[in-house]
């Protein structure tokens, strides 16, 4: 495993731990201010980490009784101070997710610059 893997590793182990918490305020203080949130239609630009606080907060009920989760890696491409990872979340008895995460670098660690839903 490549450092750059351990570290994204540990970056998504935070991030689960935070989202079974359902912790918004860790879950915003990993995303990068400003970040881009892209659905399918939908284009968020994100410019205070408050708007990603209460999207979580709203979010949190459609994981109901959800209290453990899986996921999958792939890093599909880095460069300095950026990576690209795909991670594809399970979920027992439920439809598991996919999503791009583009990560940068930051004096705390990496942050989300770009998240993408993915098929």
């Amino acid at each position: 495993m490549t450092v750059t893997h351990a570290k994204v590793e540990e970056f998504f182990n935070d991030y689960a731990a935070a989202l079974l918490a359902r912790d918004a305020r860790a879950i915003a203080g990993m995303y990068a201010v400003p970040s881009l949130i892209l659905f399918p239609g939908t284009s968020i630009p994100v410019s205070d980490s408050r708007q990603t606080e209460e999207f979580f907060t709203s979010a949190f009920s459609q994981y109901a009784g959800v209290d453990d989760v899986g996921r999958q890696i792939v890093i599909m491409g880095e460069a300095p101070g950026i990576v690209w990872a795909v991670v594809t979340w399970s979920y027992a008895a439920r439809q598991p997710e996919r999503f791009c995460y583009q990560l940068i670098e930051s004096a705390e660690g990496y942050r989300i610059a770009v998240l993408t839903l993915m098929d």
